[in-house]
């Protein structure tokens, strides 16, 4: 069997190789890279490229026009970010994207948190379990199909999230994947980055593009999954947070230095937004005498988003695969040309 040529469009060191191959070696695929991050690096690699897995490089029109044996792009990640998709469609070269499970695991934590707040969870299970029924004169009594005690507790606050706007700051592939979940429970979704996503992109996604501040006045929930830089350190204070509605909920699961904590527990302490979810701290674990943890209408959690483990090979080991279908004749999952 002839083996297909695939060329990571990022740069690989001899260290990621040996990982790639203790992986799950595939003996169907001749597998290159670029050792620099440089244009012309890649570019030299394309002229017998069949197949190539890009991850942060753009594939251009122009990459697509002097790799003339090109069958492929797999994109290692949800969306199929900068790769020319109609250069693609004319030139017959299939497009396909491949989930990361380790963005999936965090998603999962924001619904997860998104949910809890929406049916204050957390003090619903304390009320049931503390037997707090007592301080307000019910009594027990043996349940049938319509005679019970709906809502013993008259607990505030619970909403449906369906109808339900959610606003995400950062709409990478965790921000994508945590969307896609929100869509299933009915919800809008508002999005926010630095780079508005291309037009087709947009409507793949379902998503609506709007500026931060538009952002935070509209959603009734507010995800932040961005990366912690310079730019985005302390991006949500004082001012952000009077933005948001008294009835929204703010989600953390990037990274704690995004937010002035100090501000948000006057907020919280304030009512001047419902309540938060937080999985990301500015100092980790979380000092147990922080006042976020004094404050009655969070939910905090010791950054567990990142899941089981593990997620890095699985990863890879499902972009490889999917190639190697491809190389074997065999259907590519998550086609998009």
């Amino acid at each position: 069997m002839t083996r297909l040529n695939v060329v990571f469009a990022d740069p690989k060191t001899d260290a990621d190789f040996e990982w790639i191959n203790r992986l799950e070696p595939v003996q169907s695929l001749h597998l290159l890279a670029p050792q620099k991050a440089d244009e012309d690096a890649f570019v030299s690699l394309l002229a017998d490229a069949d197949a190539i897995i890009a991850q942060g490089r753009s594939i251009t029109a122009e990459h697509i026009r002097v790799a003339p044996n090109l069958k492929l792009i797999q994109r290692y990640g949800t969306r199929p970010d900068g790769i020319d998709l109609e250069a693609a469609r004319q030139a017959g070269v299939q497009v396909a994207t491949m989930p990361l499970l380790g963005c999936i695991a965090v998603a999962e934590l924001a619904i997860t948190l998104i949910l809890a707040l929406s049916k204050n969870l957390i003090k619903a299970h304390e009320a049931t379990v503390t037997g707090a029924y007592r301080d307000l004169g019910v009594e027990p009594i043996k349940t049938e199909q319509r005679r019970h005690k709906f809502q013993w507790m008259k607990l505030p606050g619970l909403l449906e999230v369906y109808g339900h706007t959610l606003g995400v700051i950062g709409f990478g592939e965790i921000g994508t994947e945590t969307a896609r979940r929100a869509r299933a429970l009915g919800m809008p979704v508002l999005y926010n980055k630095r780079k508005r996503l291309p037009p087709l992109v947009e409507e793949m996604e379902h998503v609506t593009y709007a500026e931060k501040d538009d952002l935070l006045i509209r959603s009734d929930f507010v995800l932040l999954s961005t990366p912690l830089t310079p730019e985005t350190e302390n991006m949500i204070g004082a001012k952000e947070l009077s933005l948001m509605k008294p009835s929204a909920y703010l989600v953390n699961i990037c990274r704690g230095g995004v937010i002035d904590e100090e501000a948000l527990v006057a907020a919280l302490n304030d009512r001047q937004i419902a309540g938060a979810g937080l999985d990301v701290f500015v100092y980790e674990p979380l000092p147990y005498d922080h006042p976020l943890a004094s404050c009655d209408n969070v939910i905090l959690a010791p950054h567990i988003g990142g899941g089981t483990g593990g997620a890095r090979d699985r990863q890879m080991g499902d972009v490889l695969a999917n190639v190697q279908a491809f190389a074997q004749g065999r259907d590519v999952v998550n086609r998009v040309v």
